[in-house]
């Protein structure tokens, strides 16, 4: 391959990437999904390539589709919740997020909703939610008819519905959420947790069976104040707490030892946290560690 080829092709990457993670909810994954599509960009006959930002986007959402298919029987299986992988988003690795409509498309509650989805539905989605193609580009990507792409879409926007709106508070208010909650926990200030959480708040935590978490679901204020008593050596030992973007959103990073342990991201409804998803699977923490390492500054 041609270096100017290759620089193409560079330059098609962050789209790419982020195309890719909206459809798998994996950062690993969609990086291999980016990779395989270079390969099949650096074999390809560049005379029959058209619109190479075309060409590429089809390839990837295709590979995508792919490994949805096979990673639904893995998802099923998988030990406790599942959660998608954490990515920071300050930097711009999911391209801009400038409107409610883009955080929310990238947000770790919209890709939970979008397991609901078969592959193909799924596709569809992404492609006209975040993407802003028209029925008939997805129907070219997708080789489907353009009504059967139509009925995909309203299938799949049925299928995501929530009785609330999705769309975020103001940042500073749920960077303040975050901080509060730190400092109650910190504190063990139960009176002052109490009044952060909504009283059907919802705590999910997701181990991936490869660190000690709830396989279930924590439902209800008290139960979640419990579940938080008993993790409190967390907060008052020598774990490191930080805010930082994840996902388009202010959510809680971290770590022991230096080693990325957690990421917490955290859903507000009417002043109140409503939910909180923790990921602690590390498997799940290798992008964002290796974020957060690339931006730390050198001594």
């Amino acid at each position: 391959m041609t270096s100017g080829t290759a620089e193409e092709f560079t330059a098609h990457r962050p789209r790419l990437f982020g195309l890719a993670y909206r459809l798998l909810g994996s950062a690993e994954e969609a990086e291999d999904a980016v990779q395989d599509a270079y390969l099949r960009w650096s074999g390809a006959r560049r005379a029959e390539i058209g619109h190479p930002g075309a060409w590429l986007a089809k390839v990837v959402t295709n590979l995508c589709v792919n490994r949805l298919t096979s990673a639904r029987v893995q998802r099923e299986q998988y030990p406790g919740p599942w959660l998608p992988e954490p990515v920071l988003t300050e930097d711009g690795t999911l391209g801009p997020l400038e409107s409610a409509e883009q955080r929310d498309a990238v947000s770790t509650a919209l890709l939970v909703l979008l397991e609901r989805l078969t592959p193909t539905e799924r596709a569809v989605y992404v492609l006209r939610e975040a993407f802003g193609y028209s029925h008939r580009d997805i129907a070219g990507v997708l080789d489907l008819g353009e009504a059967n792409c139509r009925q995909l879409y309203r299938r799949a926007v049925q299928r995501v519905a929530t009785p609330e709106a999705r769309f975020a508070p103001a940042a500073e208010e749920r960077r303040r959420l975050v901080a509060s909650f730190v400092t109650a926990a910190r504190e063990g200030d139960l009176a002052g947790l109490e009044r952060l959480l909504a009283h059907d708040i919802v705590w999910w935590s997701d181990g991936g069976g490869r660190i000690t978490s709830a396989r279930r679901p924590v439902i209800g204020r008290e139960k979640v104040l419990r579940f938080l008593l008993g993790t409190s050596e967390r907060f008052g030992g020598g774990w490191e707490f930080t805010i930082a973007e994840v996902n388009g959103a202010a959510a809680l990073v971290m770590h022991a030892d230096g080693q990325l342990v957690s990421v917490a991201s955290f859903d507000p409804r009417d002043g109140v946290i409503a939910e909180v998803r923790v990921v602690l699977n590390p498997e799940k923490l290798a992008y964002a560690g290796r974020q957060l390492a690339a931006s730390a500054p050198r001594t």
